[in-house]
């Protein structure tokens, strides 16, 4: 039996309490007399004027006795569940190993939306006479409420099309009686029985290998299935198994907002939705699922990569989809990769861990290789359905004309589809108008006040935007350099563009936008994607927002209107990402009727990526990727870190750069690159400066860079410091 340390009767108890503040360090607080707290409590203390929450790390039995007449007691212990030992050995974990203060991991755990009572809602029944007075509107109203029902009073004043002081009014005359509405019964919890799936053979096969991984204990398991191969439902299996238990399940997807569909089949299988978890929740939402949450009464959550940070109550899988996705990366804050950092939460809790792709990142498919990872195989779509045949278009002999983007046997393609009734899908992964805007007369290019980057044309908007600091201006009618009238000409193609030429080519058929700047909402893109799968446009106009995970019943061309965009970058991963990205888009095409195609425009039809594409040869292509990963030393053969220094002006970073690569410690296995301007040198109107460094696997980069940073002058001023172990952004 554990026992507390001991003490004098006068010497009161004290502990380390953990603050979500950007501090790496606890602070230290008495515990009044009588109160019980154990570590993993959540408490309220004060923390100069203001009152903050906190979770106790720890007994601290030998404080400082010259802070004795200085410490603070604890306020209280609040009404929640204690972090479970494992999630604070998440928390410790992950700031040791990606440098970020204790105190902004701890944050993550801790966002519980609004404290408090809920707020009762108000409902109207109609109890009284009629009012003397009988508008249109009272009319209407009294039509809705002639059930003698209770209604919402907001839900009651919209379907009436009234304001709510109609409904006051109608209370003033005792018409109506206001009665609080009561909480929403709990949704029944998922069935594990509610809808047997009709597996293939080789979809039972997964889902076997999969039940038994969620047996229990810790193993990481690679769900490898091409596009269209029922991945979905074979890990839904795994869930079941978890759910028979009583425990819970998280599931981790890229874009939680686009997972209506996913939703969709979740209730399908398991008769009623999971609990969602993501940042567009309302305050009193999060708080309601984040009390399920910790209580246990949420059995499956399905969230952004937040949610992985969470104090479930009792978790016993996590499913990563789509595993390979670049979204899993948080790029502020505490940078931490989400499918790494699952895989760390799975072993401290010793619980399983499924990863899902269809195109796997080039780190797990090592990891699978060489056994570290199960491997579950779904080479094949369900149904019999044939994977999309994928040919090049060599821009070079047959592009489109001038001021055109689409080339002509693509157009000839998609008019063929549109005959059809089948949709076709042009992919450019560029958002707005057109990247770039000048003046014809002059050469001026119209670039951002702030950034280091051009604005972007939104005809749509009617504004010229910068996408990295959200500043934009309205489209000028005259160069602002040179007064030139209708001087200023559009460069280069955005999905915006696309969509005017597809307009053109093709003036009967029904085209959509899909891309990130035109969505205002969750419930918006859902409905956007719904009108999709229910067939009601022809030519579907998308970034990257359309490659990840979406079923539309009759897409069967693909049309990837610039596929060299990503390789030319200088990003270490731009093969990687570009093959993952073009294979998940063509993807889309032929998943439940007829043969799928796919066409590659391309100045570069000679390149690896574009050769293993249309060859369909993913196997070739992680060889040779792997192969020169493995001979250059970079990831998962080698280590990566980057730190971005940053201030108000180019000397102070570049200063401050060049002072701490004066400090670093000598360590012949490390080499250490630059300082030199980011490519991107200036953003929000920082200057930016990047060192990198580049290690052997076994080296233990955190601890390197810990005791280089200890001795680096302090960070203040204008200046900042981010540091980003495993970077996957190198702009």
């Amino acid at each position: 039996m554990q026992t507390q340390p001991s003490r004098s009767i006068s010497s009161p108890r004290v502990v380390d309490v953990l603050l979500p503040v950007a501090l790496d360090h606890a602070y230290s607080y008495r515990v009044p007399a009588g109160r019980e707290l154990q570590p993993g409590d959540v408490v309220s203390v004060p923390l100069g004027a203001r009152e903050v929450i906190g979770v106790v790390w720890a007994d601290n039995p030998n404080p400082d006795p010259r802070l004795h007449n200085r410490l603070k007691d604890i306020s209280e212990k609040l009404d929640l569940p204690p972090l479970r030992p494992e999630l604070r050995s998440l928390v410790d974990w992950v700031a040791n190993y990606t440098l970020a203060p204790r105190g902004m991991v701890l944050r993550m755990t801790l966002r519980m939306g609004e404290l408090g009572p809920e707020r009762v809602r108000p409902g109207v029944r109609l109890t009284g006479p009629a009012p003397r007075r009988l508008t249109p509107a009272r009319r209407r109203l009294l039509d809705i409420l002639a059930d003698g029902l209770l209604h919402g009073k907001a839900e009651a004043a919209q379907e009436a099309g009234c304001s709510p002081s109609v409904i006051d009014g109608l209370v003033d005359e005792g018409t109506l009686t206001v009665e609080p509405l009561p909480r929403p019964p709990a949704p029944p919890p998922p069935d594990p029985a509610f809808a047997q799936p009709d597996f293939s053979p080789e979809q039972r096969a997964a889902a076997d290998q999969l039940r038994g991984l969620a047996a229990g204990g810790f193993q990481v398991a690679l769900l490898d299935g091409v596009t269209g191969s029922g991945k979905t439902e074979v890990y839904f299996e795994a869930v079941a198994e978890v759910l028979r238990r009583g425990e819970q399940v998280l599931i981790l997807m890229p874009e939680i907002a686009l997972t209506g569909q996913f939703l969709d089949r979740f209730a399908a299988r398991f008769g009623v939705r999971p609990l969602e978890w993501h940042s567009e929740l309302t305050p009193r939402t999060r708080a309601r699922n984040f009390a399920a949450i910790t209580d246990g009464t949420a059995p499956v959550v399905v969230g952004a990569r937040s949610a992985l940070f969470l104090p479930y109550a009792r978790l016993g899988l996590i499913v990563v989809d789509e595993e390979h996705d670049q979204a899993y990366k948080q790029e502020d804050g505490a940078h931490y990769h989400a499918r790494d950092m699952a895989v760390v939460r799975g072993s401290i809790a010793k619980i399983p861990v499924v990863l899902a792709s269809a195109t796997p990142s080039v780190e797990t498919e090592v990891n699978a290789r060489k056994g570290r990872y199960q491997r579950v195989p779904l080479p094949n779509r369900f149904g019999g359905q044939h994977m999309p045949q994928i040919e090049a278009i060599d821009l070079r002999q047959e592009g489109p004309g001038r001021g055109r983007f689409i080339a002509p046997r693509l157009a000839e393609q998609i008019g063929f589809a549109i005959e059809r009734r089948e949709q076709a899908l042009l992919f450019l992964n560029r958002r707005g108008y057109a990247p770039l805007t000048l003046c014809r007369a002059c050469g001026h290019r119209f670039a951002c006040t702030i950034c280091d980057a051009w604005l972007v044309d939104h005809r749509f908007r009617q504004r010229l935007v910068c996408h990295h600091c959200g500043f934009s201006i309205p489209r000028p009618q005259s160069c602002p350099h040179c007064a030139a009238e209708n001087s200023l000409v559009a460069v280069g193609p955005g999905v915006e563009r696309l969509q005017e030429e597809a307009a053109s080519l093709f003036p009967q058929a029904r085209t959509m936008v899909l891309s990130s700047d035109l969505i205002s909402s969750i419930e918006t893109m859902r409905s956007e994607l719904n009108e999709i799968a229910e067939g009601r446009v022809d030519i579907i106009i998308g970034t990257q927002l359309v490659a990840k995970g979406h079923n539309f019943p009759r897409l069967n061309l693909v049309g990837v209107v610039d596929a060299d965009l990503g390789l030319g970058n200088g990003d270490p991963r731009a093969a990687e990402r570009t093959f993952q990205l073009l294979n998940q888009v063509i993807g889309r095409a032929g998943r439940e009727q007829g043969r799928g195609v796919g066409f590659l425009q391309t100045h570069q039809p000679e390149h690896p990526v574009m050769k293993a594409l249309v060859a369909c040869d993913r196997a070739a292509f992680y060889a040779s990727e792997i192969e020169m990963r493995e001979r250059t030393g970079y990831p998962p053969f080698g280590r990566l870190a980057s730190l971005i220094i940053s201030a108000g002006d180019r000397p102070t970073a570049e200063g401050f750069a060049r002072k701490l690569v004066a400090l670093a410690p000598i360590d012949e296995r490390i080499k250490l690159l630059g300082p030199a301007e980011a490519p991107l040198a200036v953003i929000k109107g920082r200057y930016r400066f990047r060192l990198l460094l580049k290690a052997p696997r076994n080296v233990d980069l955190s601890g390197y860079l810990r005791h280089w940073l200890a001795a680096a002058p302090k960070v203040s001023g204008t200046l900042k410091l981010e540091v980003d172990v495993d970077p996957q952004s190198f702009l």
